[in-house]
């Protein structure tokens, strides 16, 4: 069994996280490729798929929905987990309510021709120079936190839970 975590990042942690996804699933014993969508030439050697994307706006970057919609398309009776990044873990206060509603708003733009064994959220690293001069006022007007914000527990128990659904017991 090969599983490719493929990833689309902006400003790495998105990466890490799919590194970090990988590194636990071949810790479990899954023979696992982690690479950006961009250097996957072609799908057909792998058994299940990990597909990520930073979250910007709601949506997942472009690389990441074309490759789901074009490369992956149609996965046949292969698995297929999503996870997105963003920065659920920097919201406070009424604000933070809202994260739950943003899942829905990225899997409608996302418009997966197949349905995704699971799909999660994580929250990533957002600093001052990721955002533009206008985005920095709305983060600071909304009482946002800048930081890394990831939390390596959940990560890390999301990928066994995978790694468990594709080992044999």
């Amino acid at each position: 069994m090969t599983v490719l975590v493929a990833y689309a990042t902006a400003h790495g942690s998105t990466r890490e996280i799919a590194h970090r996804i990988g590194s636990r699933m071949r810790t479990a014993g899954v023979e696992v490729d982690v690479r950006a969508v961009e250097a996957v030439d072609e799908v057909s050697g792998y058994d299940a798929f990990v597909v990520g994307s930073a979250v910007h706006d709601q949506k997942w970057l472009d690389a990441a929905r074309t490759f789901v919609r074009r490369d992956i398309a149609d996965p046949g009776s292969r698995p297929v987990w999503l996870f997105s990044v963003g920065m659920p873990g920097a919201l406070r206060g009424p604000w933070k309510r809202l994260m739950y509603k943003e899942m829905p708003v990225i899997e409608a733009d996302l418009a997966a021709p197949f349905s995704a064994r699971g799909h999660r959220l994580f929250s990533g690293v957002i600093r001052p120079e990721h955002l533009s001069r206008r985005g920095r006022l709305m983060f600071r007007l909304m009482g946002c936190r800048y930081g890394d914000h990831r939390d390596w527990a959940e990560i890390d128990g999301w990928a066994e839970q995978i790694a468990g659904a594709l080992t044999p017991r």
